[in-house]
């Protein structure tokens, strides 16, 4: 099928999934595809511009700009990080070009006492800023994941964020500890937002983390709650020790949920716990912010 009025071809290139998007006038989606050819799962430039093509195949040959782990170290080429503050010019000078149609986004770094990064959120930050211009004037972004992220922004510009190995230590105590001997084997019981939210709650408590996650084995081993609810008490445990820790530093005025539906809902309801106001919640920016991106760059 041929498709015409193609302006760009966006990727948002992670560590296990390569999404493409083919953007025509003004950023609109006129196409995607997917495929799990993952920054992780390649190595070497060839493997790269295999997957590249095989996930562009038929479509015309348009300036390409991608952001994620392709650009990272174990990627097809290292795009630097550019430091923060940083706004969506910033990220255009530093892109690396890989070729005569090809660009990749750097990440970003936060330079503190312990230096953070990101690789792709910013560009969902980006286009979080061209759907909803206010929340550049200030606020504070939350993008749930493997390793969740909270950007505080100003004036268009991250002025700084934090990295929370939320999703893969849940992903980490579910299958692989002491933890998981005792609940059932992954989807197999419904969710239960009781549970979460009594995981949430203690959380609130302040009590040790490391204490509060054997307390997960020991209310399945004492019936205090069924074996299939251990798992969102566990989700919620963790997710409300990440709020909780981000909202002693500073209370947001406005927040945003940027990311899986799902997920951003589960947020949502545990920010509520901590007497938070009902936050925006975006799906994936990234295509909105590769084209903000484009147009920055001139492509």
């Amino acid at each position: 099928m041929v498709i015409d009025g193609g302006r760009l071809i966006a990727l948002d290139w992670g560590s296990t999934r390569l999404r493409a998007f083919l953007l025509g006038a003004d950023g609109a989606v006129l196409a995607t595809r997917q495929s799990e050819q993952g920054a992780s799962t390649l190595a070497g430039a060839d493997a790269f511009a295999q997957a590249l093509a095989a996930v562009t195949n038929g479509w015309p040959e348009l300036p390409m700009l991608a952001c994620g782990m392709v650009g990272s170290q174990h990627g097809w080429r290292e795009a630097p990080y550019a430091p923060c503050p940083a706004d969506a010019a910033a990220l255009a000078r530093q892109a690396l070009q890989v070729d005569a149609r090809f660009w990749i986004v750097p990440g970003l770094m936060h330079d503190g006492a312990q230096p953070d990064v990101m690789r792709g959120e910013e560009t969902q930050i980006v286009g979080a800023f061209a759907l909803h211009p206010e929340l550049a004037e200030q606020a504070c972004l939350v993008l749930p994941g493997t390793h969740s992220k909270w950007a505080r922004v100003e004036a268009g510009r991250v002025t700084g964020f934090a990295t929370h190995m939320t999703g893969e230590l849940y992903a980490l105590l579910r299958q692989h500890s002491v933890l998981a001997r005792l609940m059932p084997a992954d989807g197999s019981s419904a969710p239960s937002s009781q549970a979460f939210l009594a995981g949430v709650d203690a959380a609130r408590e302040d009590g040790a983390l490391s204490h509060q996650l054997f307390a997960v084995r020991t209310l399945g081993l004492f019936k205090r709650l069924p074996a299939e609810q251990l798992p969102d008490y566990l989700s919620g445990l963790l997710i409300g020790h990440e709020i909780a820790n981000e909202l002693k530093a500073a209370t947001p005025e406005r927040l945003a949920l940027i990311g899986d539906t799902a997920l951003c809902a589960r947020y949502a309801l545990a920010l509520g716990r901590f007497g938070m106001d009902k936050p925006l919640q975006l799906d994936n920016t990234a295509p909105a912010g590769l084209w903000r991106l484009a147009q920055t760059m001139g492509l």
